[in-house]
This record gives structure tokens, C-alpha cells and sequence, in this order.
């Protein structure tokens, strides 16, 4: 069975910066949920941040919270953490929550803390996608599943090309 890494808020771990949950319920994400699937991983937790924490916003290749702190390096930390919780489970991609610093994968604040998106994606997404993985967000889980079920078909289909070789022999 394929592995999906997927953001530590989106699988209903207290893990986002002011500590509240985020109420995921998509079917086919409860669905990989009980399968045992999902691999919950919150990149700003690994890094070193708290929870409850300042907002933190992508200004660039920098990450500042609302207090005008650099915590770039806590970022990057927990982004290097999930690349290699990653290749580590062999994942098939990544499902990661819009709009973070972190796991933004096609828009994130403008780092002015106004409110404002901008098209970006977050550090660890940035990591995930230079190391080849595919990166989806919490409204393209279709489009994750119809990645998924083609893995897993080549997966079987080259399992069975073995077990016939096998035969032969």
C-alpha cells in the first residue's frame, strides 16, 4: 500500500499556530485515514516551534511571525525533517494545507500579515517538489487519487511480470 505524507492539521493533530483544529471530514481522506495510509507531519512542529505560536508568514526565502521575528530556520529545519520522513516511506506525494508558509502549494499570504495571497508555496512544498515528490492540496485530493490508483496499478502490474518470471524459471 502507498503512503501519503500529509499536513499535520489537515490529519487533525493540534499542530497549527494558534493551536485550533482544522475540521478536514473529505470522504476519500477518511477513507485513507483508516487505511492506515497517511503519514501526519507538521514541519514548523519538527523544526522547533510551539504551539500555540505567532503567524508566520514567507517573505521571499525568508519566514517571519507577526512579531517580526526570522524563523526561517526553524522552517527550513522541519522541511529537511519532511523530505526525509518522505523518502524514508517511499511516499507517493504529499498532501499538504494551503496557504501556509510551510505547506502552501500554489498560494500563500504575501508575508505583510494584511490578509493579502499571493501564487507561491510554502518551504517544506518547495523542498518536497526539488526532491521529485509530487505535492497536492487539501481541494485536488481527485486529482491525488487518480495519481494514486495509477501507482498502485503499475505497482501490481509489475508484481504479477515477477510472479510469472518466477514461473518459469
Amino acid at each position: 500500500m502507498k503512503k501519503v505524507l500529509i499536513s499535520g492539521c489537515l490529519y487533525g493533530d493540534l499542530v497549527r499556530y494558534d493551536g485550533k483544529p482544522v475540521d478536514f471530514k473529505e470522504p476519500l481522506f477518511l477513507k485513507w485515514k483508516e487505511e492506515g495510509r497517511l503519514i501526519p507531519f507538521c514541519p514548523e512542529v519538527f523544526g522547533g516551534l510551539e504551539v500555540p505560536r505567532s503567524d508566520c508568514q514567507r517573505r521571499g526565502d525568508k519566514v517571519f511571525n507577526r512579531l517580526g521575528e526570522d524563523v526561517t530556520e526553524e522552517f527550513i529545519k522541519g522541511s529537511r525533517e519532511a523530505v526525509r520522513i518522505a523518502k524514508e516511506n517511499d511516499i507517493a506525494f504529499a498532501i499538504m494545507k494551503e496557504r501556509s508558509p510551510t505547506c502552501g502549494s500554489s498560494i500563500i499570504y504575501d508575508g505583510t500579515f494584511s490578509g493579502n495571497r499571493i501564487p507561491g508555496e510554502g518551504v517544506a512544498v518547495e523542498m518536497l517538489r526539488k526532491q521529485g515528490f509530487l505535492v497536492f492540496n487539501e481541494d485536488s485530493l481527485s486529482e491525488a487519487n487518480e495519481v494514486l490508483k495509477a501507482l498502485e496499478t503499475e505497482e501490481i502490474m509489475a508484481n504479477n511480470v515477477k510472479l510469472q518470471e518466477k514461473s518459469i524459471d
